[in-house]
Formats: C-alpha cells, sequence, structure tokens
C-alpha cells in the first residue's frame, strides 16, 4: 500500500537530504569553514532525525511488508519507475547509514586529511550518504543501481584525493573493480528484465523488484538462471569483497583515510551482501541453490585466507581490512545455507561488523594521527600512554573476535550454527564440513585480533615514543565512538532487536526459495 502524507515523503527525505546539504555547500565559499561544516553536519543530523521519525512509527507486526511505499513514474521510455520502501531488512542497515555518516562528520571536524579542503571533504561524505541511504530503500532495479554507482566516484577522490602514500593506486583499483562487476551486474538486470514472466507466462519487462520477487524467475530455465545470478554474483561479490574478488579491500581501506576506511567498513560492503539477499536469491531461486555451494566454499576459504592474511600484517589498519575478509565470509556463509536461521546471521553480522570494525577503525586512525606510524611493531603500552584509547582498542577486539555479550558473536555464532542444517536440496555432508573450517577461523580470528591487542597496548611504549606526551581520547573523538560502543553492547545483549526485525522478510525470501524448487 502507497504512503500518503508526510510519511509518502520521509524515505526521499532521508535519501536526499544530504544531497541538498551538499548543493548548499558548493556555492558557500570555501573561506567560511565553519558555515560549511554546520551544513553538512546540520543536513546529516536532519536526515539521521528523519530515520528516527522513521523508527518509531514502522508497524513492527508487519515487518515483512514494505512500508512507507512511494511508486511514481520516472524513465517511462524504459518503464523504470520511482519505488522506494522499507521493510524489516532494509530499516537496520538504512538506521546504520544514517547514524555513521554524521558521526564521521563530527570525527573529521577538526582534522579533515592533508590536504585539508574540508568543503570538498564534506560535500564527498554526503554524496556518499545519498548513494548508500538510496541503495537500501530502492525498489526498483535500474534505481537501485544509479544509487548503488553513486558511492563510486565520492568513495575514488576520498581514498585517491585524501589517502595516504599509495592512495592513487588504491584508488584505481578499486573504481576498477567496482566498475566492472557493476558493469556485470547491470547487464543480469537487463536478462531479468527481458526474460521474467508472470504466473500466466506473459512477459513483465519490468524493473519493479516487487513483481520480479513475485515471479521468482519465472519463465527463466534454470541453465540461464545461473548465469543471470553469475553476473550478480561477481557484481555483488566484489563489493562484499568475496575471496577471490577481496584484493581491493586491503589496499583501499589501508591507504583510505579514516572516514573512509569507516563508510567503506560500516556500510558500503553491506551492499554486496544486501543485494544477495535483496536481489539475487529471491529473483532466481533455482540457480541460487545451484550457486550456494560454491558460495559456502568461497566464504571459508576467505575466513581461513582472511585470517592467515591478517596474522601475516605489519600495519595495524591493514590486518583489520584482511578481518573484514574473515568476517564477510561468515556473512556470506549464513547466506549460502539459504535457511531463515543463516540469513538472519547474515543481516546481524552485517550490522555488527559495521559497528565493530568501523569502531576499530577510527581508533586506528586516531593511533596514526598521534604517533604517525601504524606499525605494529613501532607501537606499544598504550594502556599507559593512552590509556581510555587503549582500553576501547581492547573492547573493540574482543568484540570482533566473537565473544559473547557483544554484537560481534551474535554475527559469526548464528552464521556457523545454520551450515548444520542447509535449506533447500543442499548437502548436508558439505555445508558441515563448511561448519568446522569456519569454527577453525573463529579461533584463528581470536589468535590475530589477541596478537594485535598484546603487541600495541601492552607492556612500556616503545623508546621511540617514551618520552612524547601523547593526547587520550578527544571530546569529538568520544562524540564519534559512544554510539558505536553502545551499539556494540546493546545487540549483543539484546539480539532480538535485530532478529525480530528481519526474521519476517527473510522466512518469506526462503519460504519462496523451498517452494519453487520443490515445485519444479
Amino acid at each position: 500500500m502507497e504512503a500518503t502524507g508526510f510519511d509518502a515523503w520521509v524515505l526521499t527525505l532521508a535519501v536526499f537530504l544530504p544531497l541538498v546539504g551538499a548543493l548548499i555547500m558548493m556555492v558557500v565559499p570555501k573561506a567560511y569553514e565553519l558555515e560549511v561544516k554546520l551544513i553538512g553536519l546540520g543536513s546529516s543530523l536532519a536526515a539521521l532525525a528523519v530515520g528516527i521519525y522513521i523508527l518509531f512509527q514502522f508497524d513492527y507486526g508487519s515487518s515483512s511488508e514494505l512500508q512507507f511505499v512511494v511508486d511514481k513514474g520516472w524513465i517511462d521510455i524504459i518503464n523504470s519507475r520511482y519505488i522506494i520502501g522499507l521493510d524489516g531488512l532494509s530499516l537496520p542497515l538504512l538506521l546504520l547509514s544514517l547514524l555513521v555518516v554524521p558521526l564521521c562528520l563530527v570525527y573529521s571536524w577538526n582534522h579533515v586529511p592533508s590536504p585539508g579542503n574540508p568543503k570538498a571533504f564534506f560535500i564527498l561524505l554526503l554524496i556518499l550518504s545519498t548513494g548508500m541511504n538510496g541503495s537500501f530503500i530502492s525498489q526498483d532495479m535500474i534505481l537501485f543501481f544509479v544509487f548503488f554507482e553513486i558511492v563510486l566516484l565520492p568513495m575514488y577522490f576520498l581514498i585517491g584525493v585524501w589517502g595516504g602514500e599509495e592512495r592513487r593506486y588504491a584508488s584505481l583499483k578499486f573504481f576498477l573493480y567496482t566498475l566492472f562487476g557493476s558493469a556485470l551486474m547491470i547487464i543480469s538486470f537487463l536478462a531479468l528484465f527481458f526474460l521474467s514472466k508472470d504466473a500466466a507466462g506473459n512477459p513483465l519487462q519490468t524493473f519493479d523488484m516487487r513483481l520480479l520477487t513475485d515471479a521468482a524467475g519465472s519463465g527463466i530455465v534454470k541453465t540461464t538462471q545461473v548465469w543471470i545470478f553469475a553476473g550478480l554474483f561477481i557484481g555483488f561479490g566484489i563489493k562484499v569483497p568475496m575471496f577471490p574478488f577481496h584484493t581491493w579491500l586491503p589496499d583501499a581501506h589501508t591507504q583510505a583515510p579514516t572516514v573512509g576506511s569507516v563508510i567503506l567498513a560500516a556500510v558500503l560492503l553491506k551492499l554486496g551482501t544486501y543485494g544477495f539477499i535483496r536481489i539475487a536469491i529471491p529473483f532466481l531461486p533455482e540457480a541460487a541453490v545451484a550457486w550456494a555451494p560454491w558460495i559456502g566454499l568461497l566464504a571459508v576459504i576467505g575466513i581461513i585466507y582472511g585470517a592467515l592474511g591478517c596474522l601475516a600484517q605489519k600495519d595495524m589498519k591493514r590486518l583489520i581490512a584482511f578481518s573484514s575478509v574473515a568476517h564477510m565470509g561468515f556473512v556470506m556463509l549464513g547466506i549460502a545455507t539459504l535457511t531463515d536461521f543463516g540469513l538472519n546471521a547474515a543481516v546481524f553480522g552485517m550490522v555488527a561488523h559495521g559497528l565493530i570494525t568501523g569502531m576499530l577503525f577510527f581508533v586506528a586512525g586516531s593511533i596514526k594521527e598521534r604517533y604517525h606510524t601504524l606499525e605494529i611493531s613501532r607501537l606499544g603500552g598504550l594502556l599507559k600512554s593512552v590509556p581510555r584509547m587503549g582500553w576501547i582498542l581492547g573492547f573493540a577486539t574482543m568484540a570482533s573476535l566473537g565473544l559473547p555479550g557483544l554484537a560481534g558473536f551474535w554475527g559469526e555464532f548464528p552464521a556457523i550454527l545454520s551450515a548444520y542444517n542447509p535449506g533447500a536440496g543442499l548437502s548436508e555432508e558439505l555445508f558441515r564440513t563448511y561448519m568446522v573450517i569456519a569454527a577453525i577461523g573463529t579461533v584463528l580470528a581470536a589468535g590475530y585480533l589477541l596478537w594485535l591487542y598484546q603487541r600495541t597496548a601492552f607492556g612500556e611504549p616503545t623508546e621511540e615514543f617514551a618520552d612524547h606526551a601523547i593526547p587520550d581520547v578527544s571530546r569529538n573523538e568520544w562524540i564519534a565512538w559512544v554510539p558505536f560502543l553502545i551499539g556494540i553492547v546493546l545487540f549483543g545483549v539484546w539480539p532480538n532487536l535485530i532478529f525480530n526485525l528481519t526474521d519476517g522478510v527473510v522466512s518469506s525470501i526462503t519460504a519462496n526459495v523451498e517452494a519453487v524448487v520443490a515445485g519444479r
């Protein structure tokens, strides 16, 4: 049912208020630095306020149904419409995106990285926000693709202009990888447009994601489904990123400015996993079953490879980047099971990873700003030199290794457990093997994270920094970090806050997969 009154505008406001702020900032002279920053922060906080309104107006008893729906004409010549809506799957990810951007702006308030220029830096973050927010509410494939691609250019410039010494290489690698994946993704979208049919066998020729979900690949033979799914698999898999498409991520994370790494980890990687659950599996259920064993295989390879990669790293930020490859492997393993349990665990894992790894990158950025290095061997004694930051780093590492009572546990443990009983037509023996391999990955995670923390936080400060007075956590850092810390504890203690939201949506997805597979 289409929304009316103010509710018909709330999702549009949540998406485009940051863009409005960016446009206003463009006409404000660069010399008015404070005004520019206030406009940027104000527009992102206004979007967050709309998100809070949505949180209170959302009908949690009908979380499996789209709410705040808007369906208007857009590009009639290709039958693409401006269709947006929100359900229990997209709500937590939209709120995460709305929260992260203003916190990144607060963090960057007094230290925009070299070469400075807060105006351009804040504008790019706001454009990035629009792309991320829009991706999670789009219900038209072309609209989704536009928002999905909007995030590419701002992140390219954030890395290429404000990144580290190898920023040009990292930004180009990020751009080319994701552009290649997007090209295959749009080809798959076009194939779905031309080949999908309704229950009566009539061509749909629509980009409406609601109709394509209902069609569930009707009229497309299994072999063709498998090939179309391959395009989506590569497009979304690069964004996750899955092994072996992951190689752009360590370079991008290592070279990106702090808030670029935070946004990349907290939100951008989730566009890929969200695409699997929202588009690839519901649209092509037969192909999803055919691809699931391979997705599971690559997921567990990523878990082990990422963990071993962490153990080999000398740079703190690069270690955290490789940990993302491992943690997103758990998310993809949950998705590969095609079960309610697995998909719920995957969505929870997205949110948990966003909060925890985002927090780790925040701390890494602050350490880099103070010590001018992230080389693990040069750091040490953080608990003595900057005790508050040392304890926060310890808290985040414990959450990342899956300590019970913190959010990371509910992102990993259910994903591993879901592989014990995989869904529709999948081999139990194979997925139970995956379960054992993934469980070994948690042991390796404890190893590399505790090794990192021991080397950086314990003992005495290294001789290089022993006589330096290093400032501890600043006011702006507290403001930016406290919501992350609260979220990690809140969702760790009360995981049903997310599970109750997502369960209805993922149940309908898996039920549709089972029905289609059984019926054909």
